[in-house]
């Protein structure tokens, strides 16, 4: 078995409860030394907890999916005035759709820390203890990965939480988010010498943290730095590198099929493939909530989908002719595919854009005791989401050796073969941003990020979203015409860069709010 929901439920009630109204940066139930850290089985448990937000709606069900939407690229499908708020820049940070991001990676970092405190003192295996603190560490970068470039700039990072202040109830803010990225960056090294490979792992392991995970964050890591000092393109490269090499045989799904490899990619079967590089876990009967989200709302009245995003006309444009990522991206009316066994034709009656996200509905295709939760009320699948993965390796290789004046055609080209388009020579950033855009739609990748890391998003969003308005909702054969889903919108680079702090946060904390939020 997969590493599964029930063990982390354990490691909950093992390790300490943390209040659902955790503001502080500091957990309300931290481990205590009493009778646990005593034996391999006390740091596994341990080691299990850090993965326990997997499944957590605030988080990878959708919570960090609002910040992405707010991209050009989908928004919000269905009436929600916080998510509303988010997409424009209006929000408080005490939106119930974001509210929880930063308190619950803050909790993942101190279950860290608290690994990282007590395990090098225990008489275990010396494998088992070392494979633990490099879980711990890669824990401990991958919370500061999704909160650091999110809340923190170069006026003010997010604060540092270690072993050595990890009793603390107050904190400051480090003057430059770089400061998040360098303990980052010696997180992730800790881990990448510590952590086994994943073809090491038994299948009990299998989505635990290991060494390719490691180099592919590091690589992001420096991604994004980069913007801040150009030296850093060099780092991307080495460890883009390293996963490229790797000898668990990393590589693009690619039978020579591009109406269906790309596609595979989100399939059940291709979990742990050799593009698998980390994902967030799941199972059906307790698991991953993103292909439910995306999912036509009430499911055509067979399983019930929540229709919270909705793809844009401007994304169904952005594929080239001949892109075979196009069809497994997006579902548009009269399109068929199977459901829950059947062979259907798409039309939606809720769909503000007429479109929907095809990238995680495989699940879907057989009856629903084979991937789906029994329990249509909570439509999670085993189906895992991909955090980051092999093709983005490639394209961040090929950005950086962009940015650097070299070639970066090869790894570009790559992922644009598979996909059945021809090569590009002499690709630039516009060939790279393109490429971004149409591989890692509606991906945790998050398209947001990378408009305002590149300076792009105050233009994009100054435009409209548009849709296809169908004439009849439920004939697949209907006609549209397209009209405006969402107006254009004032994004301030010197402001909307970053999100607001939780206010619940800073009033415990003692932090400071981002500037002009």
């Amino acid at each position: 078995m997969q590493l599964r929901i029930y063990i982390l439920i354990l490691t909950l009630l093992v390790m300490g409860s943390c209040s659902d109204d955790f503001t502080d940066l500091t957990p309300l139930g931290n481990v205590t030394t009493g009778n646990f850290w005593k034996t391999e089985d006390d740091a596994n448990t341990a080691a299990n907890g850090l993965y326990q937000h997997w499944d957590d709606d605030d988080l990878f069900g959708r919570g960090i999916m609002y910040l992405i939407a707010a991209c050009d690229d989908f928004h919000q499908g269905r009436n929600d005035a916080a998510a509303a708020a988010i997409r424009n820049f209006q929000a408080t940070g005490q939106e119930g759709r974001i509210a929880n991001i930063y308190p619950k990676m803050y909790t993942v970092i101190q279950r860290a820390n608290t690994i990282l405190r007590y395990v090098p003192e225990m008489n275990i295996d010396a494998s088992v203890k070392n494979r633990v603190l490099g879980e711990a560490y890669f824990a401990r970068a991958h919370a500061y990965f999704w909160l650091a470039p999110r809340f923190g700039d170069h006026r003010a990072g997010i604060p540092i939480v270690t072993v050595e202040n990890m009793d603390e109830t107050k904190f400051t803010r480090p003057s430059h988010v770089i400061e998040n990225y360098s303990l980052m960056e010696q997180d992730l090294k800790q881990a990448a010498e510590l952590l086994p490979y994943l073809t090491e792992y038994g299948s009990s392991d299998l989505g635990k943290a290991h060494k390719d995970a490691a180099h592919a964050y590091l690589a992001k890591t420096y991604l994004l730095w980069a913007q801040y000092d150009q030296s850093k393109w060099t780092d991307v490269v080495t460890y883009a590198d390293l996963v490229i090499s790797s000898p668990t045989g990393r590589s693009l799904i690619n039978t020579g099929n591009p109406a269906e490899d790309f596609a595979s990619v989100f399939y059940v079967e291709n979990n742990f493939s050799t593009e698998y590089i980390f994902s967030a876990v799941s199972s059906n009967e307790r698991g991953q909530i993103l292909p439910g989200v995306m999912l036509e709302n009430t499911g055509w009245g067979l399983y019930n989908g929540w229709g919270t995003f909705s793809p844009a006309l401007e994304l169904y444009n952005a594929f080239e002719e001949g892109d075979q990522r196009k069809k497994a991206t997006l579902l548009e009316f009269g399109d068929t595919f199977e459901f829950l066994g059947n062979a259907r034709r798409y039309y939606s009656g809720n769909s503000w854009t007429g479109i929907q996200v095809n990238k995680y509905m495989q699940p879907y295709r057989t009856p629903e005791s084979v991937h789906l939760n029994p329990n249509g009320d909570y439509p999670t699948t085993n189906l895992n989401i991909p955090l980051i993965r092999f093709a983005e390796v490639l394209l961040m290789k090929s950005e950086a050796l962009i940015m650097m004046g070299q070639d970066g055609d090869a790894p570009l080209n790559l992922v644009r073969q598979r996909a059945g388009l021809a090569p590009i020579s002499g690709a630039t950033l516009a060939d790279l941003k393109q490429e971004r855009r149409v591989e890692l739609a509606a991906e945790y990748a998050d398209r947001h990020l990378d408009l305002v890391r590149w300076g792009d998003a105050q233009a994009a969003y100054a435009k409209q979203a548009t849709g296809r308005n169908h004439s009849e909702k439920t004939n697949p054969d209907s006609g549209f015409e397209v009209y405006e889903t969402w107006p254009a919108r004032n994004f301030n680079p010197a402001i909307h860069h970053v999100w607001p702090i939780p206010p619940n946060t800073i009033a415990i904390s003692g932090i400071s709010q981002n500037e002009g939020w």
